[in-house]
């Protein structure tokens, strides 16, 4: 199982509860009259603003009729929920929607993640984080250093006993745009062939090169697709754009992008292929 993560047992034991309730047909004021909860505060349970107490809990699996199996995972659940992920130390930096997605990434069992111009976050080195992160006007000087241990802190996941399984569809733009220079951007090349050399069984890479015909993912903003091990857990995406950034867990948006995502896929050269464009695109750079 990947790291326990405090963002997603508050996730999926949030979703249980509402799914539990629509499921049962109760309305939102049966519970608040029967436990004498405000509807603001049911409404922050379900949208994981608010985790109950241990007592609170108790009366909620009563009402809602739940076995003594799912009484202890929901109970374990909660235990979870209520820890702080090292994430959670950042909220000076980070907006509550990314630190909620760092959660959301460290618990993850896979994520499939589509760049067009930048090597992705998870794969970068920090000279290419930092030389990005200068040159963001929103990013304050004093902040810089902080936010790329932070990415890098994001990259362990990588590694360890149940590492991350990552599949990166780039640009071939993303090879050859000059960030942080011509030296910064070598090594950039040279760690991202290392680092998925390394881990042949956990992240693959595939680049849609220029020649590429006309592709649904082209013009697209930053997405990824994020699959945990949970079967309770459905499949969430997230987008970034210049001025916003978020998850999408409608069914018709994530579904829109998986099917965009297999199509870039179709697009893409084969992972030796890549391979050997970035190993070529690092050796361009020395000339």
């Amino acid at each position: 199982m990947p790291s326990p993560s405090p963002t997603m047992a508050s996730w999926e034991l949030s979703l249980r509860l509402r799914q539990r309730r629509e499921q049962l047909g109760i309305e939102v004021k049966t519970i608040t009259d029967h436990l004498g909860f405000t509807r603001n505060y049911w409404s922050a349970v379900e949208n994981e603003r608010k985790i109950l107490s241990a007592e609170k809990l108790q009366r909620v699996l009563d009402l809602l009729e739940y076995d003594a199996e799912e009484r202890t995972e929901l109970a374990e659940l909660r235990e979870s929920a209520k820890q702080r992920g090292w994430w959670s130390s950042y909220s000076a930096l980070f907006s509550d929607e990314l630190l909620r997605y760092y959660g959301l990434e460290h618990g993850a069992q896979s994520i499939r993640t589509y760049e067009s111009l930048l090597i992705p976050g998870l794969l970068q080195t920090a000279d290419y984080a930092r030389a990005l992160m200068a040159a963001d006007i929103s990013v304050r000087p004093v902040e810089i250093d902080q936010r790329v241990a932070v990415r890098m802190r994001r990259q362990e996941r990588l590694d360890g006993e149940d590492p991350l399984q990552l599949t990166a569809v780039i640009s071939q733009a993303a090879l050859l745009q000059q960030i942080g220079g011509p030296q910064v951007l070598r090594e950039q090349l040279l760690h991202l062939a290392a680092v998925v050399t390394d881990h042949p069984d956990t992240i693959t890479l595939r680049v849609i090169p220029f020649t590429a015909p006309a592709c649904g993912v082209f013009g697209a903003s930053t997405f990824h697709l994020i699959d945990f091990a949970s079967a309770r857990l459905p499949t969430l995406g997230w987008q970034e754009t210049v001025t916003a950034r978020g998850t999408l867990d409608e069914d018709t948006q994530v579904r829109e992008l998986h099917f965009t995502y297999a199509d870039a896929l179709q697009q893409s050269l084969s992972m030796e292929d890549s391979l050997r464009l970035v190993n070529e695109c690092a050796e361009e750079e020395l000339a």
